[in-house]
């Protein structure tokens, strides 16, 4: 985890060594591929984190799951945003608090393999992850419309309230049309045809996802059209894998390009620590039939990452210093994470002085580590 950190601190450096040396921020911002290359890679992510949903493994957690990615998100946002509002009246503090409220699922799925939740904490976290990631993208783009029309601007050409009833009925629409299409495919073919089809479908939902900004869309056929190439059930999610990375990356060094026009240290460091303390705060009480073993750890998850950069690429036009307080509020509270998970790990396996008996000893490990289900 620290490793893959440091990576991304290094493309991050890069990008802001080569808008340094070049000035071609305002160019970059006004060109005709800025936003169509954004909402692409923004859909890249958003259907990378939902086709990794195992659907089996979180239907025994799916009331907290929804909890987290309504009114969890709500909350966090309505909080960060008004701790943002308060310290820096701005128009984008409106927003900004939306786009660091959700967890990212390419940082969540790096502590799989670790022992530190049970097996029912990491599928309900890695879940929780990776549906609140559409949820906080739909919200931000909203709001970010409503804040921009209140100073006569536009955000993605969105319009008022019943524009986003229409834009919302039509992702749903597009979705639809997906599931009805899988529907098909697995009653009707097999193998080979089966794979190509679901291809083609994927293929044409990103398209209209990113032409229409339609990104609920590609996250919900995430859930229903996972192409599977014969033999090689695993091959397609090792692909998406590695694109989800290389968006990742490509967003990283965008915004160290754009972030050598100027940062905002105080405002970022205000942002990032609201998010990852609003985030503990939030998780306790949505998290009161987990566990007790893994309450704290999933309190102490709050991590940023895709999303939250691409939401920041996004806004950047429309409200001009959203990354100079987006990059340094992400680079804060993954240190945060890093800081307060490693703390948590020593204090689990601290052994309990008052468990051992007077003048003796204990008498296995098992004394010493409390059991984790694996």
């Amino acid at each position: 985890m620290t490793r893959r950190f440091a990576f991304i601190l290094a493309v991050l450096a890069a990008g802001a060594a080569l808008g340094g040396l070049t000035g071609h921020v305002g160019e970059l911002l006004g060109g005709p591929l800025y936003l169509p290359a954004m909402i692409a890679l923004q859909v890249v992510g958003l259907y990378g984190s939902t086709q990794a949903i195992d659907l089996r493994a979180v239907r025994r957690d799916l009331g907290t799951i929804v909890a987290a990615v309504t009114v969890g998100v709500v909350v966090k946002a309505a909080l960060i945003t008004a701790v943002m509002v308060a310290l820096f009246p701005h128009p984008a503090s409106l927003v900004l608090g939306i786009a660091m409220a959700q967890i990212d699922p390419l940082s969540v799925a790096a502590l799989q393999r670790g022992p530190r939740l049970s097996r029912r904490g990491r599928a309900l976290l890695l879940a929780w992850a990776s549906f609140d990631d559409p949820v906080t993208s739909l919200l931000t783009v909203y709001v970010a419309a409503l804040a921009s029309a209140a100073s006569g601007g536009s955000v993605l050409g969105l319009g008022g309230p019943g524009s986003w009833a229409a834009d919302l009925a039509a992702n749903l629409t597009l979705a639809g049309v997906a599931l009805l299409i899988e529907w098909t495919v697995r009653r009707r073919l097999r193998r080979w045809p089966a794979f190509l089809v679901r291809c083609v479908l994927l293929t044409g939902v990103a398209v209209i996802a990113v032409a229409q900004v339609w990104v609920l869309a590609a996250a919900l056929a995430g859930l229903v059209v996972r192409p599977r190439w014969p033999g090689r059930p695993h091959a397609v999610d090792r692909f998406l894998g590695r694109a989800t990375g290389a968006a990742l990356l490509l967003a990283t060094a965008l915004l160290g390009f754009i972030l050598s026009a100027g940062v905002s240290p105080w405002a970022g460091l205000v942002l990032g620590t609201a998010a990852f303390g609003v985030h503990a705060v939030v998780s306790l009480p949505l998290t009161r039939r987990q566990a007790p073993s893994d309450r704290v750890p999933m309190a102490l998850a709050q991590q940023n990452g895709i999303t939250a950069i691409v939401l920041a690429l996004l806004l950047e036009p429309a409200f001009g210093g959203t990354v100079a307080i987006v990059a340094p509020a992400v680079l804060v509270t993954n240190l945060l994470h890093l800081a307060a998970n490693a703390w948590h790990g020593r204090s689990a396996r601290r052994p309990d002085v008052s468990a051992v008996p007077r003048g003796g000893r204990f008498e296995r490990d098992a004394d010493l580590v409390p059991e984790v289900v694996q």
